[in-house]
């Protein structure tokens, strides 16, 4: 039988596990799909369009950026669709994107920024601020 002693750093290790373990608010991301992002729009959501190629040396530096930005509880409500450039030439032409890299960013249904080539993690955090 364990003593006391064990008892009680197992509880005050299981304590210490919940309380210092991260927690994670990454928005949701998906491949563009125009009919959920119209719902989305419609609905009012805080959106972001993420144009990307998996040849874009700019698009890779981009992602880190991101996904650290996007993890913070102010971004849990973001949606995040990503358009494929090379395969998505029609929503590209929807959205008057000429560009991979390129960042766009809703919020109550109409276009609040857009940014192409930036990988400057505080201008692409202003950027997403203006979706939220």
């Amino acid at each position: 039988m364990p003593d006391r002693r064990q008892v009680l750093f197992s509880a005050a290790t299981i304590a210490l596990g919940i309380v210092f373990t991260p927690v994670s608010y990454a928005a949701s991301t998906a491949a563009f799909v125009q009919s959920d992002f119209d719902a989305a729009k419609t609905a009012g959501k805080s959106i972001l369009i993420e144009v990307t190629a998996p040849w874009c040396p700019t698009c890779k530096a981009q992602k880190p950026i991101l996904s650290e930005l996007t993890s913070d509880k102010k971004f849990k409500d973001l949606v995040i669709y990503q358009v494929d450039f090379d395969s998505q030439k029609d929503v590209l032409r929807r959205l008057n994107v000429q560009m991979q890299s390129t960042l766009i960013t809703f919020k109550n249904g109409k276009e609040t920024g857009r940014s192409t080539g930036d990988t400057n993690k505080a201008s692409i955090s202003r950027l997403l601020d203006k979706a939220i």
